[in-house]
């Protein structure tokens, strides 16, 4: 048998890492450059503008890499005081040794010893150039004639590289991350199994393997520092509601430990809501308030928590009640765990999810191929993604669905949705999934359903040359914590933007899909994710009184929906009597129609704008009203135009209807 193999677990290769660094994601939003973004060196001609064919080869090439049996070998730990816990706060200051021990086949001269400190989202960076400053690496070991050199790469990782001779089976490398006085200080993010990854190349050819048990924290919430009320959107009277308390820290991480009573009032009156409620240490800082409907109105509740001299106040989401209100249902359709690029497990997720934001629905959908451990080359971590949202999913009170991120840093990201228990991974540096095309005719007839992902620019822009199949793709995201990308001219742009790829521009080219909102959140906070991001957010409103997998399925396939970035603002819109995203009928030669609207906002209005055709035909001034209810005359339909409306608040909050279709001519 070969004594070289391809390993499982090659996530952690030194080109997969670089990748990293490639495309380090940002949330700022810097001006919009009105000329076209020319291809990259490292494109060819035929790619697509943001194209990174290098990085998608560099990704392919480490995938493909041989891995010798060395590779990966041995196991690591923390080392702690007796009966001390691996758990430390966030943002605290700490020095961790953990001790490598070589496995069978030790480490060759040449091989080495690498330390990765997670990527994301507030490590301090390993480093062994400056005693004094945060992050300071060591390392040392017990073996007679090894001695260790330190090489790092910035920001991610130091390899330490064994010379003398090889490193023997149970010999040990003890490292230190923090050393110096100025100690590593931990994520800023709570979660549970944060990793410090340990990786060995055995075999000294530079491609190491990951230990998949390297030691892990787990990172407990900062103290209080603010209060979030959620409220649902919509409810008819007689109804009960269920408002979701809050207590979190200053990056919205739940589990703080808050105790003692938050005041509550309702505006204006018409819900039974108690004046006063009690949190336990038990509650971890959150608590279920069960509301009675009384009467018709527009509600919001007011709250103020206390502990000490400090105080927080909150304003709830408004809360639509009437006999025959249409229902609403908040959902976040992308973001990521510890299993790719983000922060706490799937568990974390998708209970912060439910019982923290208040979603109805949510997919955590982490990376196909990328991260550390990747979906594509790990079955069993896809195993406990699946078997994780299924555990969730309650039908009737809330959805959770199976999902993944296609990475594809040729034509875009798409999220790639199931709406079953089972679902593959198609790994977008698989030759046979690499296109659009080809996904779609994979996915056909097992009612799943993708949507283009920050597709107006960001790390790469969607390739919009493949037309969204409307039978998989039927709406596409507007906005995320990358920014919008609905046009050039709304809040929170996207950066790196690319002219002529915002979502109006393909709607001008005859593609008719609808608008939904994801908050792509790599903090662990689906749904609130706005919380701790500069550029806002993404959150989609589904229009369904079916609650179930089925039901989200089918309000998406009809786009009955709408997008924000962020802010639960309640938006209706219709022409004459079809709902938004539907298609309507060309209108007769002298025959006008009517587009009523009604926003009611997290904050005051700016203003409404009806967008038609690429072009803004009206706008109605907010006047910083909170409801804001009006008509607007439409000269008459013609074929294959659209008509959508842009609600934007006074804090540049803003939410997208799905656009209305006119019929095309049969010409």
């Amino acid at each position: 048998m070969s004594s070289r193999k391809r390993s499982l677990r090659s996530g952690a290769g030194i080109l997969a890492v670089v990748a990293i660094a490639l495309v380090a994601y940002t949330c700022d939003e810097p001006e919009f450059d009105n000329r076209s973004i020319t291809a990259q060196a490292d494109s060819p001609s035929d790619d697509p503008p943001t194209a990174r064919r290098q990085m998608l080869d560099e990704l392919r090439k480490a995938h493909a890499m041989p891995r010798h049996t060395s590779d990966g070998g041995g196991r690591a730990w923390l080392t702690l005081d007796e009966g001390e816990a691996a758990v430390v706060g966030a943002t605290s200051a700490n020095a961790w040794t953990i001790v490598y021990e070589a496995g069978p086949e030790g480490i060759v001269e040449g091989g080495f010893v690498r330390l990765t400190v997670p990527r994301f989202w507030g490590w301090s960076s390993a480093q062994t150039f400056e005693p004094t400053y945060p992050g300071y690496t060591t390392a040392s070991t017990d073996a007679d004639g090894v001695s260790l050199d330190a090489e790092v790469a910035p920001e991610f990782w130091v390899d330490f590289r064994i010379r003398g001779r090889a490193l023997a089976e149970g010999e040990r490398v003890t490292i230190v991350y923090g050393a110096g006085p100025g100690l590593a200080r931990a994520d800023k993010y709570a979660e549970h199994d944060s990793r410090l990854w340990i990786s060995v190349d055995g075999d000294g050819d530079g491609f190491p393997v990951l230990l998949e048990d390297s030691p892990s924290l787990d990172i407990e919430p900062g103290p209080p520092a603010q209060l979030v009320l959620t409220l649902p959107s919509t409810a008819k009277p007689g109804e009960t509601v269920t408002l979701h308390l809050a207590l979190l820290d200053a990056y919205g991480s739940a589990g703080t430990e808050f105790v003692g009573d938050v005041e509550l009032a309702v505006v204006p009156d018409g819900l039974a809501a108690p004046a006063k409620v009690t949190l336990t240490p038990e509650d971890g800082g959150a608590l279920r308030v069960e509301l009675e409907v009384e009467e018709s109105g527009v509600y919001r509740v007011l709250g103020r928590a206390t502990s000490g001299d400090d105080e927080w106040l909150a304003t709830s989401n408004p809360l639509l009640v009437e006999s025959n209100v249409a229902p609403i249902r908040w959902a976040d359709l992308h973001g990521h765990s510890n299993l790719s690029d983000g922060t706490g497990t799937p568990d974390d997720f998708l209970t912060y999810a439910r019982d923290i934001a208040g979603l109805d629905v949510v997919c955590l959908t982490d990376h196909d191929h990328w991260g550390m451990l990747f979906l594509d080359e790990n079955p069993h971590l896809w195993d406990q993604i699946r078997a994780t949202a299924t555990s969730y999913n309650d039908p009737g009170t809330f959805v959770s669905l199976v999902g993944y991120e296609w990475t594809n840093w040729i034509h875009g990201h798409r999220h790639v949705l199931y709406f079953e228990d089972d679902g593959d991974v198609l790994s977008s540096i698989d030759p046979d999934y690499e296109t659009p095309a080809q996904l779609w005719d994979a996915l056909r007839g097992k009612g799943a359903l993708t949507f283009a992902h920050h597709s107006a620019g960001g790390p790469v822009a969607t390739n919009w040359d493949y037309v969204p199949d409307p039978e998989i793709e039927p709406v596409t995201e507007v906005a995320s914590v990358h920014g919008n990308s609905e046009a050039p001219d709304a809040p929170y742009r996207i950066y790196s933007a690319l002219q002529g790829n915002f979502v109006r521009d393909v709607l001008d080219k005859g593609v008719q899909f609808g608008f939904i909102g994801s908050a792509d959140s790599h903090d662990g906070h689906p749904g609130l994710a706005g919380l701790a991001s500069p550029s806002g957010s993404g959150i989609a409103a589904l229009l369904t009184d079916d609650l179930t997998r089925r039901g989200v399925y089918d309000a998406l396939r009809a786009r009955r929906t709408y997008a924000t970035n962020g802010p639960r603002i309640i938006l209706r819109a219709a022409i004459d009597t079809h709902k938004m995203g539907t298609t309507l009928p060309e209108s007769d030669s002298d025959q006008t129609a009517l587009l009523f609207l009604r926003a009611i906002g997290t904050a005051p209005l700016a203003g409404i704008e009806v967008i038609r055709g690429g072009e803004t035909i009206a706008t109605i001034p907010g006047e910083e009203l909170w409801d804001l209810a009006t008509t607007v005359e439409l000269e008459p339909l013609r074929a294959g135009e659209y008509v959508y409306v842009r609600v934007i608040q006074v804090d540049r909050g803003t939410a997208w209807s799905s656009p209305f279709f006119v019929e095309a001519s049969a010409d």
